[in-house]
C-alpha cells in the first residue's frame, strides 16, 4: 500500500512560484508513473501532469510552459515547479501513483492523501 506525503503549497501574489513536493513510501511509486492533480472548490479533481519512471512527461493545455514535473525514482519523490501562478490555479494540489494510461488519459489510482493548498492572489 502507498502511502503520499504532499507539501509546499501556500499563498503566492499572481505571477510568482511555488514548487510543491510529494513523498511516497510502500509499493508503486517508483515503478509506476506518477501526477498531479488539483481540485478547486466546488469543481471536479482535474489532471495537471504526469511523469513516467524513465522521466516522460505530459501536461494539462492550462499549465504547459508554466508547470514543471519532476522525480527522483531512488528518493520516491516527485515535485512540480510551478511559475507564472494565476488565480485560477487556486486549488488543492494531490500527487498520485497512477494506475495506468487509457484512451489517451492516465487513470489515477485510488488512493489520495491530505493534498496542499495553493492559493493565488490577484
Amino acid at each position: 500500500q502507498v502511502q503520499l506525503v504532499e507539501s509546499g503549497g501556500g499563498l503566492v501574489q499572481s505571477g510568482g512560484s511555488l514548487t510543491l513536493s510529494c513523498v511516497g513510501s510502500g509499493s508503486g511509486f517508483g515503478v509506476y508513473a506518477t501526477g498531479w492533480y488539483r481540485q478547486a472548490p466546488g469543481k471536479q479533481r482535474d489532471f495537471v501532469a504526469a511523469i513516467t519512471r524513465a522521466g516522460s512527461t505530459t501536461y494539462a493545455d492550462s499549465v504547459k510552459g508554466r508547470f514543471t514535473i519532476s522525480r527522483d525514482n531512488a528518493a520516491n519523490t516527485m515535485w512540480l515547479q510551478m511559475n507564472s501562478l494565476k488565480p485560477e490555479d487556486t486549488a488543492l494540489y494531490y500527487c498520485n501513483v497512477l494506475r495506468a494510461f487509457y484512451n489517451g488519459k492516465y487513470v489515477p489510482g485510488d488512493y489520495w492523501a491530505q493534498g496542499t493548498q495553493v492559493t493565488v492572489s490577484s
